[in-house]
């Protein structure tokens, strides 16, 4: 409740601002005349509030004064108002209509009524905005002087360290040897409350025979009480008078009362900010903090609908991965076909493998198979920069997937919060600190006190050699799933795959075993890349379909790069490239273990070759020492070309050495092929970090030895070979030089057949023979089914047609009404070869399907000529 005084006080400059508003409004400041003329006629159509203002200040004598007393009155309220936040006038007068007070000259009886307009009532946006935003902006001024205040109480109690000026320790004898006696100090202070001495150097000094910039040292002092003591004594050794003695300065740091008196501070401005808040809703809402929790994942619901997405039909190759997914998704759709049996579904399957293989896709496959909601969300989702989101969010997404139990949560590059914890290292890392309360989360969550059945998790990575050992174990993880690079046959069927969606010159079928062939080590992601480079290639030279050259050329960028005919190479360069690849295709060609050459060409390609030679590898998976030496020789090929032909080397080979001697060292530290080193194994894993090597440095000598042992002797080996066949080598690099690209046939023109039989190749003569070959013979086997279908008819009727004359009993064979199809067709083949006897057959045949007949497994019969078949009942 309010005081008398101040409710007077209150109203008095409410009346004040009334009075002068209408004032001012009505007159201006050039009417004064008219003001004091209705003043004193007392016609004047200021409401009363105004008129006893004039009164207050003299009515009679309403002259110059009474005309700046109220221009005076007028600029306080408005000064007041102004610093209030309330621009204009206006904004006042609403609030002035909210109390019922209004500005507006009217009568008495008007003043007294309550405002019942529903106008007046209405609130106005302009003003809320404006409120808003001044009450934002004291807001934001209070929370700015507290950070401020803080900022400057942290500065007082925890000083920083990073000081311009470099501080230097300095013992008792390096003072008194190197400063005291060769007169380099200014002063000691001392500070005993410390028991540090800082020492001040003359400008210049020079000490121990170097002029320094620094100037201020500190010496640590055991017994302040004798420091001064011990300095004078010094100096009477040193012959230092007391006169020229060194000033010493006691000083007292007052930084206890300075914390205080900052701590107090701090804490009176935290209090009184308490108290104005409390009543003051902040301008921020706590839901914004709740809703960072929040597992943001991508729900696939059958409820609401069923997943766009790709099937397991849409998913070639991964015959054993689709097999054992499926078992999961069945065990969701049919779990009393297990439960029966004592089974119980694994709690987890992780896909792992190289990049590209189909992960993803296999997951995507799920969420539409599974008639259970699907959860997805990726592993770099969960943690972010504020600390505890990632436990946060894992608790909120296994919450969410309780509630619609049963279902599948998947996450996709797990790897992002499932590394391998190690021991203090979230003591320094506070990025690793973050990542290992999330594991644990998760960890609890899949396999913890609260975890229930009904939740299966899914979960890719391409990094499954850094996740953490109990993630993977048993009751987490049960199945471990590889997704590999495919095999020939699954390469196969992912080109015929993703070449249905493509216009071909004939079906996918005509090309996806070539293309399969000539693409080893490609993953699906490849094969996709493979068949768009296709289409583009075509759409580039408007074809109207896609040929067999275009998928031969994207298989050609995708190794290689595109083709640079705009880098011009010199005739050195360009005939020494030639020598260089026609090395490489003589000893693939000349030696028994090597691949089928593809093509060799000296086109430079956009991946900084300047040629190369195509080879068609297996899908070997086991190697001998011998066809590793061989593949050996023939990557040295190119740099024992350019050494006999030109008596010089170039850097061309360096990809070709950095092979070699990667194999030779797989040879000698981990297949054991090396008979000096033994039967040991070391993988590479083991040796990439620094200062991590289990052998000893004699071992690793030993290693090096051999390894050199092995790329002389396939040098010496790759040497031999092309000197034997020297004039095959120049014959095949001139060749090159002339029409820069060659295939296998046009090698094999030229130097002859390979001396250890052909390679395994499908050459591009040999493919257009297997397209056409395929078209006859789809045909042919669609004529073949058709005679086979009504050779098998004709059987039957003789069966039953020799069982009807013989009166033997009546067992014959019952004929479905789907043999009725193959029947026509076979009707309509003997009539156009004018057999006129079939007619008589088929309505013999309608006549045999009005009596009962049965059906017989053992009943055979012979039928001396199918063209004087007696069908007589």
């Amino acid at each position: 409740m309010y005081s008398v005084k101040t409710t007077r006080i209150v109203d008095n400059f409410i009346r004040r601002f009334v009075c002068c508003n209408e004032v001012f409004s009505v007159y201006g400041k050039c009417n004064f005349n008219r003001l004091k003329n209705e003043l004193h006629n007392g016609t004047s159509i200021i409401n009363p509030c105004s008129e006893n203002l004039c009164q207050s200040v003299g009515t009679a004598r309403c002259n110059q004064k009474v005309y700046k007393h109220i221009r005076r009155e007028y600029q306080a309220v408005f000064s007041l108002l102004h610093r209030s936040g309330l621009r204009t006038t206006q904004q006042f007068a609403n609030c002035l209509h909210a109390r019922g007070v209004h500005s507006t000259a009217s009568s008495p009886q008007q003043h007294q009524q309550p405002p019942n307009n529903y106008d007046d009532k209405k609130p106005n946006k302009d003003d809320d905005d404006d409120s808003k935003i001044s009450s934002l902006l004291a807001k934001a001024f209070l929370w700015m002087l507290t950070a401020y205040m803080l900022i400057a109480t942290v500065s007082l109690l925890f000083p920083s360290s990073n000081q311009p000026e470099v501080i230097r320790y300095v013992s008792w004898n390096e003072f008194v040897h190197h400063m005291l006696a060769k007169g380099e100090v200014e002063e000691v202070i001392v500070r005993p409350d410390v028991d540090i001495v800082t020492i001040i150097l003359h400008d210049g000094a020079i000490i121990k025979g170097k002029r320094i910039d620094i100037k201020t040292f500190h010496m640590n002092i055991v017994d302040m009480k004798r420091f001064e003591e011990k300095l004078r004594e010094a100096e009477r050794n040193l012959g230092i008078t007391v006169d020229n003695g060194v000033p010493i300065i006691y000083e007292r740091s007052s930084d206890t009362a300075g914390k205080i008196l900052a701590s107090l501070i701090v804490v009176g401005l935290l209090l009184s900010l308490l108290t104005r808040t409390k009543s003051i809703r902040p301008p921020i809402s706590m839901d914004m903090f709740s809703q960072l929790g929040r597992a943001k994942f991508t729900l696939v619901d059958p409820l609401t609908g069923p997943g766009k997405g790709v099937h397991f039909s849409d998913v070639a190759g991964l015959k054993e991965a689709k097999q054992e997914v499926t078992e999961f998704v069945d065990y969701l759709k049919q779990p009393e076909r297990y439960k029966s049996l004592g089974a119980k579904v694994p709690k987890g399957a992780l896909l792992f493998g190289p990049p590209g293989c189909g992960k993803t896709l296999l997951a995507k496959a799920v969420a539409t198979e599974a008639n259970v909601p699907f959860l997805s969300m990726n592993g770099s989702e969960f943690i972010e920069m504020i600390g505890g989101l990632g436990a946060a969010r894992v608790r909120d997404l296994f919450k969410e997937g309780r509630k619609r139990s049963p279902c599948i949560i998947y996450i996709d590059e797990i790897d992002a919060i499932g590394r391998k914890r190690s021991a203090g290292s979230a003591q320094f890392d506070g990025a690793s600190g973050e990542g290992e309360q999330t594991l644990n989360q998760l960890l609890v969550e899949m396999d913890g006190m609260a975890s229930k059945e009904g939740v299966i998790m899914l979960a890719s990575t391409n990094r499954g050699d850094v996740l953490d050992k109990a993630l993977l174990r048993p009751g987490r993880f049960d199945r471990h799933i590889l997704i590999d690079l495919p095999t020939l046959e699954e390469r196969e069927q992912i080109f015929e795959q993703h070449l249905k969606g493509i216009s071909l010159e004939y079906s996918p079928k005509h090309y996806s075993k070539r293309l399969a062939q000539l693409t080893p080590g490609f993953s699906g992601a490849d094969i996709a890349n493979v068949c768009n480079e296709a289409a583009l290639h075509a759409a580039r030279y408007k074809q109207t379909v896609v040929r067999g050259d275009n998928l031969e050329c994207a298989v050609e960028r995708v190794v290689g790069g595109t083709e640079k005919r705009s880098h011009m190479m010199s005739p050195a360069e360009k005939r020494v490239v030639a020598y260089h690849e026609s090395g490489h295709a003589i000893v693939g060609w000349m030696l028994q273990y090597t691949d089928a050459l593809l093509k060799v060409t000296i086109v430079p390609r956009t991946n900084l070759a300047l040629g190369f030679a195509q080879y068609v590898p297996t899908d070997q998976k086991l190697y001998s020492r011998e066809e590793l030496f061989e593949r050996m020789c023939m990557a040295l090929g190119g740099r024992v070309a350019e050494s006999l032909t030109f008596n010089k080397i170039t850097t061309g080979a360096q990809n070709d050495l950095q092979k070699v001697t990667k194999m030779a060292y797989a040879q000698v530290r981990v297949y054991g092929m090396s008979e000096a080193v033994g039967l040991i194994s070391f993988p590479e894993e083991e040796t990439k970090e620094i200062g991590r090597r289990p052998y000893s440095k004699r071992l690793t000598a030993l290693m090096d030895e051999e390894a050199h042992r092995l790329v002389a002797a396939a040098y010496l080996k790759t040497e031999q070979v092309l000197k034997d066949n020297k004039d095959k080598l120049e014959l095949l690099a001139e060749t090159l030089l002339k029409k820069e690209t060659l295939n296998y046939d046009d090698v094999e023109k030229l130097i002859g057949p390979p001396p250890f039989g052909k390679k395994s190749l499908i050459g591009p003569a040999e493919f257009e023979e297997s397209v056409n070959k395929a078209a006859g013979e789809e045909e042919s086997q669609q004529q073949q089914q058709q005679e086979q279908s009504a050779n098998k008819f004709v059987s039957e009727v003789c069966i039953a047609s020799s069982m009807k004359q013989r009166g033997s009993q009546a067992v014959t064979m019952l004929f479905d009404h789907h043999l009725l199809i193959p029947v026509i067709a076979y009707l309509d083949n003997w009539i156009t070869n004018g057999w006129q006897i079939l007619a008589d057959l088929i309505v013999q045949f309608l006549a045999n399907l009005m009596f009962p007949v049965i059906r017989t497994k053992s009943l055979y019969c012979q039928c001396s000529n199918s063209s004087t078949l007696d069908l007589q009942m």
